[in-house]
C-alpha cells in the first residue's frame, strides 16, 4: 500500500525528533504534523516540539533564551578571568621651574692649637665634644684618644678656662694631650680626699681642684689636670666623673691604694707658637654675644650667652655638685639650671630632671638645695 504524502511526513518529522533528543528520552507521538516545517527540527501544530510534545510560544522563547544565557554566562566568566587593558601611563608631569639657587648656610670656623705648642688650625662641623676632638686629631694627625681635655683662649692647665658645654664663636682652643704617666700611693685619713673630679665629656676624668690641706694636697706629685686612669689597677677609662667620684668616695680609711695618673703635656720649646692667632670672621656671622652650646644628645645650637640669672644659678649649682657630689661640671649645672627655671614646684622640677639627667640619681636633699637656690636667684636673694 502506497504510504501518503502526510504519513511520511509525520514518519519523518518523528525519525528527526528521536535522533535530535539523547538517550533515555521518550517521545509520544502526535497526533498530526505539518509538512511543511523547516529543516533542523520537528515542527508539530506549527511550533517546536520538547521531548515529542508541542510547546507554547512562552515555552519556546525560554527554551531558546536559556543557550543564549548559559554561553553569555561563560563569555563573562572568561571575560572576568582575563586582565582587562588598560591605558597606557600618563606622562610625568613636567618639574616646576627652578626656583632662586639655595645658598649653603655659613660653617662655624673656630681656630685650634695644641696646648704645649703647635701651629694654628682650623676645624668646623663638630656637634658634640667628641666630634670636636675627633677634628682636632684630625688637623694635628693624633689619635682623638691623645686628648685629655680642651681650655679657651689659654694654653694653660687653668680650669677656669676649660672647655665645657658651651664655645663663644671667637673663642680660641687649646687642646692638651697625654703626656707623663705617673702612679701614687693614697692612704685616706678622712671621709674625703679633698678631690674635685671632672671630665672632658669624651671619657677621661680628670682632676679639677684640690682642696688646701688635703689627703690630696700632701702628695706634691697629684696636680690638677691629671687624668685618673685607674684605680687600683681598675681603668675608669669611659667612666662619668660622678661615678669616679663614688669609687673615690668609697675607698676605705687606712687602707692604701693606687691611682694611675695621666698629666697634661708640658712644653719645652716652642713656647714662641703659643701666640694667638688673628682672629677670622670668614663664615661667621655674630653679634659678640652668641655661643655655640653642645650638647650631648641632639644637635649643637648657636644661641646668646647666659643672662645674669642664669650664670649666677649656673655657679650657685656648680658649688652644689661639688658640695654634696665631689664634681664641678658647668654643662650639667647649665643643664640643671634650664629644667629648672619655668617650674613653679619641685615636684615638676624634679621630674624634668629625671627626664633629661635621669641617669644621675640626684639624693633628694640635693634637688631641694638646687630647688631653693634657682629660687632664690630668682627672687634677688643671691
Amino acid at each position: 500500500m502506497r504510504s501518503s504524502p502526510q504519513s511520511t511526513g509525520w514518519l519523518f518529522g518523528w525519525v528527526v525528533g528521536l535522533l535530535s533528543r539523547g538517550k533515555g528520552q521518550s517521545l509520544s507521538f502526535p497526533e498530526q504534523c505539518s509538512t511543511g516545517a523547516p529543516r533542523g527540527g520537528p515542527y508539530l501544530s506549527g511550533g517546536p516540539m520538547q521531548n515529542g510534545e508541542a510547546m507554547s510560544p512562552q515555552d519556546s522563547k525560554a527554551a531558546v533564551a536559556e543557550p543564549m544565557e548559559e554561553q553569555k554566562a561563560q563569555n563573562q566568566s572568561h571575560n572576568q578571568g582575563s586582565a582587562e587593558p588598560t591605558a597606557p601611563p600618563l606622562p610625568p608631569p613636567s618639574p616646576p621651574p627652578p626656583g632662586p639657587p639655595e645658598y649653603p648656610r655659613p660653617r662655624l670656623i673656630f681656630h685650634t692649637q695644641l696646648a704645649h705648642g703647635s701651629p694654628t688650625g682650623r676645624i668646623h662641623g663638630f656637634t658634640n665634644v667628641k666630634e670636636l676632638y675627633a677634628k682636632i686629631a684630625e688637623v694635628f694627625h693624633i689619635s682623638p684618644s691623645e686628648i685629655l681635655f680642651c681650655t679657651l683662649n689659654s694654653h694653660k692647665v687653668d680650669m677656669q678656662k676649660l672647655l665645657g658645654g658651651q664655645i663663644g664663636l671667637e673663642d680660641f682652643i687649646f687642646a692638651h694631650v697625654r703626656g707623663e704617666t705617673k702612679e701614687v700611693e693614697v692612704t685616706k685619713t678622712e671621709d674625703a680626699l679633698g678631690l674635685t673630679i671632672t671630665d672632658n665629656g669624651a671619657g677621661y676624668a680628670f682632676i679639677k681642684r684640690i682642696k688646701e690641706g688635703s689627703t690630696i694636697d700632701q702628695l706634691k706629685t697629684v696636680c690638677v689636670g691629671d687624668h685618673i686612669e685607674a684605680i687600683n689597677d681598675q681603668s675608669i677609662v669611659g667612666c662619668r666623673h660622678y661615678e669616679v667620684a663614688k669609687m673615690l668616695k668609697e675607698q676605705p680609711r687606712g687602707i692604701p691604694f693606687t691611682l694611675r695618673l695621666v698629666g697634661p703635656k708640658k712644653a719645652f720649646d716652642m713656647i714662641g707658637m703659643r701666640t694667638r692667632a688673628p682672629k677670622s670672621t670668614e663664615g661667621k656671622m655674630v653679634n659678640g654675644r652668641e655661643t655655640l652650646r653642645l650638647r650631648s644628645k641632639g644637635s649643637a645650637t648657636v644661641q646668646e650667652v647666659q643672662n645674669e640669672f642664669e650664670e649666677r644659678a649656673t655657679k650657685k649649682v656648680d658649688d652644689l655638685l661639688e658640695s654634696y657630689m665631689g664634681i664641678r661640671d658647668l654643662e650639667l649645672a647649665t643643664t640643671i639650671v634650664e629644667a629648672g627655671r619655668d617650674k613653679n614646684n619641685p615636684d615638676d622640677f624634679a621630674e624634668a630632671l629625671d627626664s633629661v639627667l635621669g641617669d644621675f640619681a640626684f639624693p633628694d636633699v640635693f634637688l631641694f638645695d638646687v630647688w631653693g637656690a634657682i629660687g632664690d636667684v630668682k627672687n634677688g636673694k643671691m
